[in-house]
């Protein structure tokens, strides 16, 4: 997929990122309400206070890599995603 610098995005809303590769990014407070994540690496991602709610649920994530990525208490999941199921870490 392709590498993405998300530092240089503002909005994300209902973007496709669909396979894409964003290993390591710093999601920080991303507003991704809608986006398509199907198929995408986060594998090590900060995902801390990031917004994905959407009216397709756990669906939205679907296929993605969340292997080691974090989260806060901020973080906002789409209604019936496991994080703990997925493997993703939380920030204390």
């Amino acid at each position: 997929g392709e590498i993405i610098d998300t530092r240089k995005l503002t909005g994300l809303k209902r973007a496709n990122l669909s396979g894409s590769n964003l290993q390591g990014a710093r999601l920080f407070l991303a507003r991704l309400n809608g986006a398509n994540l199907s198929e995408a690496d986060l594998c090590e991602a900060d995902l801390g206070g990031w917004t994905g709610a959407n009216p397709k649920g756990a669906n939205l994530l679907k296929g993605v890599n969340l292997s080691g990525a974090k989260y806060n208490a901020d973080t906002k999941w789409p209604e019936g995603f496991d994080p703990a199921a997925a493997a993703v870490l939380v920030e204390r």
